[in-house]
């Protein structure tokens, strides 16, 4: 797919031009902030840059705070406890950096939730969907150890049970997790990987990062209506776009300023609010806590991996046909982890011909009782493994990938979608009214 035609950096003095010969840097800036972004993009496209600021604040945050903490079993919690009462602005550091990963998770949902709603994975940008998966499992790495950092009760015992996943793996479980763990138990070994780790894998996302807003630089932005961006000349890609400079930075930045509003009263007022209260005490292999669970952002997976127990006939038929190699603990480990396949699949899975949701209406339902269900699993993998809680995880479970696997593929079958605009300018003209041009005066909304 061609680029979307506009204009392109000229350098005008005499040290512009030899600097952009030699490193075109200023080009790449001002193309960046200048390209055409589709006009009708609504409030659901802030997330991008708030994805964007809880990166850096987490790697700078992260770095500051490393300057503080000793990776060791014996002086890792006191060492918390050091940057929270000896550092200054240690505990307001920690905090920001704790809270930030849950500001981080939010947005990325609502980035990821967004993009199904509105067919961001269909083609052509099924590569940057595809890159957007990665980030998301390096995010759930990254943070799963460094939770795990602090050495409380449920640092501890969260390691423990999510290393031993790995061993459920027939045959080269054990050794990964014992390459994991750097021994047989989590112990110093698995604190140092984990540091390690988790110090790293923030450049990596950042790289990833870079690649991603490169993949959709490439293809365009898509937007509320689905329909592309004119390509034919400039003067039409023009009718359909704004460049993101000052339009786009503004909004960002509006959305971004109320967010940080929310995030910051969160941190001052109520910091301990989404954390365990077990994590402020030391880590004992001798005293396990009454009920193990992640921090909020892995419920959803948490009640997967836990509904898919021995007594559902599905496992047990499972086991059957596999001769016992796949157990039912086998079995969650692989719902868990297929969860995020199938949605890493949805530009394949998905076969309906039209992108956006909005012109979809069986779609419409189908994709809010998704997000409902995504909600009831996160509730319920915060609740113990007894009662009516498996059977309700069972469900969303369940429901969770038939979305994927059968709901997605038949409604692009069976269902009749709405007319669709032809032009991002006619989608846009009917919203707010004739576009007054692009000299400066504000398009007046349409009565």
């Amino acid at each position: 797919m061609a680029s979307i035609p506009h204009d392109h950096y000229e350098p005008k003095t005499g040290a512009e031009k030899w600097l952009h010969r030699r490193l075109p840097i200023v080009g790449l800036m001002y193309d960046t902030l200048m390209i055409p972004t589709p006009k009708n993009l609504n409030w659901m496209w802030i997330w991008g840059i708030v994805l964007t600021f809880c990166l850096v604040l987490q790697i700078v945050t992260g770095i500051v705070l490393v300057m503080h903490y000793t990776p060791h079993v014996d002086y890792a919690f006191s060492s918390v406890e050091h940057i929270m009462r000896n550092v200054n602005g240690g505990h307001m550091l920690r905090y920001i950096h704790a809270n930030g990963a849950s500001l981080f998770f939010v947005a990325v949902y609502l980035h990821i939730f967004r993009g199904l709603y509105y067919g961001s994975y269909k083609a052509p940008r099924e590569v940057t969907w595809i890159i957007g998966m990665l980030i998301y499992l390096l995010m759930m790495a990254t943070a799963f150890m460094g939770y795990v950092l602090p050495w409380g009760q449920m640092s501890f015992w969260g390691a423990t049970v999510i290393t031993g996943l790995f061993g459920a793996i027939p045959g080269i479980g054990e050794p990964i997790q014992t390459w994991l763990l750097g021994g047989p138990a989590v112990d110093n070994a698995t604190l140092n990987r984990f540091f390690s780790l988790h110090y790293l894998l923030p450049f990596v996302i950042l790289g990833l990062v870079i690649v991603h807003i490169w993949a959709f630089h490439t293809t365009g932005n898509n937007n509320p209506t689905g329909v592309e961006v004119r390509r034919t000349s400039k003067e039409e890609a023009a009718k359909d776009t704004v460049p993101f400079w000052p339009y786009f930075v503004i909004k960002d930045l509006f959305a971004l300023a109320v967010i940080l509003l929310v995030f910051f009263a969160i941190v001052g007022f109520m910091p301990n609010y989404l954390g365990h209260p077990d994590n402020y005490i030391e880590a004992n292999p001798l005293a396990t806590p009454a009920h193990i669970v992640p921090e909020w952002y892995f419920l959803p997976f948490y009640a997967i991996l836990r509904a898919f127990t021995g007594d559902v006939w599905l496992v047990m038929l499972v086991e059957f046909l596999t001769f016992g190699i796949v157990d039912a603990k086998f079995f969650g480990v692989l719902a868990m982890f297929g969860s995020i396949a199938v949605m890493a699949l949805a530009p394949w899975l998905d076969t309906s011909s039209v992108r956006s949701g909005r012109y979809r209406p069986m779609f419409k339902w189908w994709f809010a009782l998704f997000v409902v269900n995504f909600v009831v699993l996160t509730w319920v993998g915060a609740m113990p493994a007894e009662g009516i809680y498996p059977y309700i995880a069972l469900i969303g479970a369940t429901y969770w990938f038939v979305y994927f696997l059968v709901i997605l593929p038949l409604l692009g079958v069976i269902e009749k979608p709405l007319p669709q605009p032809a032009t991002i300018e006619e989608d846009f003209n009917a919203h707010y009214g004739q576009a007054a041009g692009m000299d400066g005066a504000v398009a007046q909304p349409a009565e």
